[in-house]
């Protein structure tokens, strides 16, 4: 199985070069849709899904299900077309003018280019809009705002990222798989070293070192949030990281590259599943990835002192109505019913990924109950921090992961020099509107 959190979600930095080819065209920089007319518009729309294999199954039996009860408003579905991401694909549509009414697979750091081409829809121009998504999501829906208040994307499910460990590797070890001390950033590192030293593993953990600009959130964002008790990378229009909190998770990572505790070379595959590496940051899906692979343990994200409960990157995809839609009233319908308490419960199970429903151990304890092992996302995903949703956000992203990678992968410049230039680089790109 692959590791389609990272594979189906990118935004490159390529397919932002054509989606921004396309702005004069579409002009504007708000969503799309022409106001009351168009959302109770009722009739027959187009919607895409991920080519995930679990999430068409799932996607199939949610169509069926609506188009057996709505024979005059039936769903027209596909998986995203192909190409080099699925970004790319949903910009050039919005480009073209023909993209669908609904996606389900809308990643978080585009909905701002996506908004500034004109191809969204407020989903506050539905008079039950903000309050079915705030009864639903809870205050996580507040990290899903844009810049102008309005909500362009309906959050809907979550793959709350810990750390992974290998039982058996650790018990090779001589460390206890059962109790394992990875509670601090200092207990982190002296597991990786014992765990190397031994020759229990060749690579106490192997997050990738390319650039990519989301290969930051698999490896700082995730410990950042943790050790910043959820503070997103940018807050009120500034760059947050370029503190003690910040640096601390750098250091950490730092120490491991140096210590050749943590591979710099990019490694075709996951190296975790192949025991390569004893540790690895994954969200749920990862349980049914590496199922028969690795008897495997998972912690949440420490921190640099002992915290009892930490935030983690959300690794989400959410749902957005695109303003080529003519039928907004059905499309927004079927919004709500793809993301009901019965269709997410249907997601839960068919996924393992967590519906971004407030209260989810409690509504889905059944499930819970039956599969122990998905209980502590369903927790974590109550402690979640965002992409934050701010203009140039994939440039933002690409800034730090190129900051980032020069002093803390390859230690070029140092950690302070390197944060702080990407810091100001960053408040200027977030200040371009």
């Amino acid at each position: 199985m692959k590791r389609f959190t990272k594979a189906t979600r990118i935004l490159s930095v390529a397919a932002l070069t054509v989606m921004g080819a396309g702005l004069a065209a579409c002009g504007g920089s708000g969503g799309g849709g022409d106001g009351g007319s168009a959302t109770s518009a009722k009739g027959p729309i187009k919607i895409w899904y991920s080519n995930n294999e679990f999430e068409v199954k799932w996607g199939k039996a949610m169509v069926e299900s609506w188009n057996s009860a709505h024979p005059d408003e039936k769903i027209d579905a596909q998986e995203i077309p192909a190409g080099k991401s699925s970004e790319e694909v949903i910009g050039a549509a919005i480009t073209a003018g023909n993209a669908p009414c609904l996606v389900f697979n809308t990643a978080p750091v585009a909905v701002p280019q996506f908004q500034k081409q004109g191809g969204l829809v407020a989903l506050d121009e539905f008079p039950d809009g903000l309050q079915y998504i705030k009864d639903r999501t809870g205050d996580l829906a507040d990290q899903y705002k844009s810049a102008d208040g309005k909500m362009y994307q309906l959050p809907w499910k979550s793959n709350p990222v810990v750390l992974f460990y290998n039982k058996d590797m650790f018990a090779k070890a001589g460390l206890d798989p059962e109790n394992p001390k990875l509670g601090t950033h200092q207990e982190l590192l002296d597991t990786a070293r014992t765990l190397v030293s031994s020759g229990a593993a060749t690579n106490a953990m192997w997050p990738s070192p390319a650039s990519d600009f989301f290969q930051a959130w698999f490896d700082f964002y995730s410990f950042y949030a943790a050790n910043s008790d959820g503070t997103p990378l940018v807050k009120d229009g500034k760059a947050t990281f370029d503190r003690e909190e910040g640096k601390q998770v750098a250091t950490m990572f730092e120490t491991l590259y140096k210590e050749k505790l943590a591979s710099k070379e990019v490694y075709q595959g996951d190296s975790f599943a192949e025991g390569k590496a004893a540790m690895s940051m994954a969200g749920p899906w990862a349980i049914a990835a590496y199922k028969d692979k690795v008897n495997w343990g998972a912690v949440p994200v420490p921190a640099a002192a002992a915290k009892a409960d930490t935030s983690t990157f959300s690794d989400a995809k959410n749902v957005a109505m695109y303003s080529a839609c003519e039928n907004q009233g059905t499309a927004w319908e079927v919004m709500k019913f793809a993301t009901s308490q019965e269709q997410d419960g249907k997601l839960l199970t068919d996924t393992g990924q967590m519906p971004m429903r407030k209260d989810l151990p409690t509504v889905y304890a059944d499930y819970f109950a039956k599969n122990p092992a998905y209980t502590q996302f369903a927790e974590q995903a109550a402690r979640t921090v965002e992409v934050p949703n701010v203009s140039n956000s994939v440039e933002v992203w690409q800034t730090f992961r190129t900051a980032y990678a020069k002093a803390v992968i390859f230690g070029n410049e140092s950690i302070d020099t390197s944060f702080k230039d990407a810091a100001d680089k960053i408040n200027q790109l977030v200040a371009q509107k």
